[in-house]
């Protein structure tokens, strides 16, 4: 069964089950992922050993978004497999003229140890069909195979000395004799991936060196794909955490090298449940790998429309960690914890292509008046948005308590040009991340064209010339009664309030406030008051809006009304002359307030409105209805 693809360019790569041992290859320029699949061990089963009973198969064209493709294989459904081994172990996938071939070992029904079967399939997804028998003169697991560039196909496999040999053209049975593979290390060996680079042959392998107890990532390499082979070092170092195994699969994808691997990220107190990871790989100009230095952050490039799970960060300066968020259940993934003043993570290959205005999103948890700064580039970076939590104000909209996570907005006051590393910085107290995110302010409106419209298939007027929000502290909207709005509406606020029609761009003083006319058209019936405050960045709550809007008429329209809906109350006057009040705390409602019969006059008509808020999200809409309840529509709007 195919499920929904997943953003996630973060170590771990599959984030909602486990992905041990991951063989990773490209067909059709796309990567497909063929893991191992820890499970919990049922009941029965010993409860502290490796658990696993079928394969899932996952791709990506970019590395971070992973379509699970369900499950490929089961040991219910294989023939010649135990159906309560639970011994999925290792698998790997090829692709020869056409056909795909999945190799897997687990438990035969009959005799002991492994043994290593074969499954075909069209599509590099399956469906796949399993050989009723195992690949006969095999004894092992973690099978892997190289077809070289002549088409000869060879399988390795552990489980003892590692051994290999050729197999046939039809890739499901050995041709040749097996080989121990000569001139590997001392010690234990396990899962072996081979491929070939620059003509040079590379067998590597999970080893334990002495003393050690936990595996490394180790190769060889050889001018024969039989060896013998030449022991060249460390591909990686044993976990620093105590992971006991590690197992992967090396490729190159686009003009870069990828290592893929496993730990136990997320099951750190029981290392037989591991996780798929990636990070770069690099060769050396004599063919020899460079030790690669497993990494939180991952690979690929993450969009800023992503959430990105900033606690796998790339960087971060002392005292930084990054915790499980439920140590149950622990796909809820981490916390970033940044300790005091001062402390920063930084989150590599971020992409701001495509976007523009907007803001910041980040589920964060933290004490009142906590404040942080996202940089470009380092901690001395460009500021990119700055925000403070906010646990509750007095006279504001009340939020989250101290202690639960809230989400917290910024407008982005810089927009980086193309992919940046993010640097997230605490400016004072402890603050925890979960996750954060950009967003496109929605298209509530856009400036409004020098060209007359129309009101829409409804009749609302779209165009508006909208002041800036005066700033006018309201705890509460109870209080908005006739006579108190009557005095504050009525009151002048700025020269020319009802007298003059504003230009676009027009500056005026409100006390010691200057605030800007904007003309615009918007999006939907209704003007968004709050989100224009919001985008202008002006007070959202406790706020005076002023608009206005030239009504063109070809004839006189008599008996016409006004309808409105406002949140909160607001109040609208036709040439000069109260035509409606709408009071109390109210929701803006379409024709929640009607006026009584007005007259249009032939010619230019001026339409100006007040809303006034508190705690809420303001916003108005307007028509006129004519003498039988229809809008009129035979109108032009115009704003200057």
């Amino acid at each position: 069964m195919l499920s929904a693809a997943w953003a996630t360019a973060q170590n771990p790569v599959i984030r909602d089950q486990f992905s041990a041992d991951p063989t990773a290859r490209v067909f059709n320029d796309r990567v497909y992922l063929y893991p191992s699949h820890d499970i919990p061990a049922p009941e029965g089963q010993r409860q502290d050993w490796f658990c696993m009973a079928d394969y899932h198969v996952f791709s990506s064209d970019n590395l971070t978004e992973w379509t699970d493709h369900g499950v490929i294989v089961t040991q219910n459904e294989v023939p010649w497999v135990r159906p309560d081994s639970y011994s999925m172990w290792a698998p790997d996938c090829v692709c020869k003229d056409g056909k795909y071939y999945f190799f897997f070992p687990s438990a035969p029904k009959s005799g002991r140890g492994f043994a290593i079967g074969v499954a075909t399939a069209d599509k590099p997804e399956g469906p796949f069909t399993c050989a009723p028998e195992p690949i006969k003169g095999v004894m092992g697991i973690d099978p892997s195979v190289l077809i070289d560039d002549d088409g000869q196909a060879y399988m390795y496999w552990a489980g003892g000395p590692m051994r290999g040999a050729k197999l046939t053209s039809d890739l499901m049975s050995l041709d040749g004799e097996v080989k121990n593979m000569e001139g590997l290390p001392d010690g234990f060996k396990e899962g072996p991936f081979a491929f070939k680079h620059d003509g040079h042959y590379y067998l590597t392998f999970p080893w334990v060196r002495k003393d050690k107890g936990t595996e490394t990532l180790a190769y060889a390499m050889s001018d024969s794909p039989l060896g013998p082979w030449d022991f060249k070092g460390i591909i990686m170092a044993e976990s620093p955490t105590g992971c006991w195994t590690n197992h992967h699969s090396i490729l190159p994808y686009r003009g870069q090298w990828y290592l893929f691997y496993h730990h136990n990220d997320y099951s750190p107190s029981m290392d037989k449940r591991r996780s798929t990871r990636i990070d770069r790989l690099t060769f050396l100009s004599d063919g020899t790998i460079k030790e690669v230095t497993p990494t939180l952050r991952g690979v690929g490039i993450n969009k800023a429309t992503e959430r990105l799970q900033i606690d796998r960060y790339s960087k971060a300066s002392e005292g930084v960690s990054s915790v499980l968020l439920d140590t149950v259940d622990t796909f809820r993934g981490w916390e970033l914890i940044l300790p005091h003043k001062g402390s920063w993570a930084s989150y590599a290959d971020v992409d701001f292509s495509g976007m523009s205005r907007s803001y910041m999103v980040a589920n964060v948890m933290a004490q009142d008046n906590t404040s942080f700064t996202l940089r470009a580039g380092g901690p001395k970076g460009k500021v990119i948005a700055q925000a403070k939590v906010i646990v509750k104000t007095e006279g504001q909209h009340p939020r989250d308590y101290s202690g639960k996570w809230m989400n917290v907005t910024a407008e982005v006051q810089h927009l980086p040009a193309g992919v940046t590393d993010l640097c997230l910085c605490c400016d004072g107290g402890e603050l925890h991340v979960d996750w954060l995110q950009f967003k496109n302010h929605d298209k509530y409106y856009s400036p409004a064209p020098t060209t007359a419209s129309t009101p829409d298939a409804q009749g609302f007027i779209r165009r508006w010339m909208v002041l800036e929000a005066i700033d006018k502290p309201n705890p509460t909207n109870i209080v908005f009664t006739d006579s108190y709005l009557r005095e504050e509406f009525n009151r002048e606020y700025f020269k020319g309030q009802f007298t003059t029609m504003p230009k676009d761009g027009q500056k005026v003083k409100v006390g010691k406030q200057t605030l800007t006319w904007h003309a615009l058209e918007s999006a939907k019936y209704n003007l968004k008051l709050f989100r224009f405050a919001e985008q202008t960045n002006r007070p959202v709550y406790g706020v005076l809006f002023w608009a206005v809007t030239i009504i063109d008429s070809p004839e006189q329209i008599d008996n016409v009304r006004l309808a409105v809906g406002s949140n909160s109350a607001s109040m609208w006057w036709l040439n000069g002359a109260e035509a409606l009040l709408l009071s109390g705390d109210r929701r803006m409602v379409e024709d929640d307030g009607m006026s009584p019969r007005l007259t249009l006059k032939k010619g230019r008509n001026i339409l100006r409105g007040a809303v006034i808020n508190g705690p809420g999200m303001s916003d108005f809409c307007v028509r006129l209805l004519d003498e039988k309840g229809q809008p009129v529509r035979n109108i032009t709007i115009n704003h200057q």
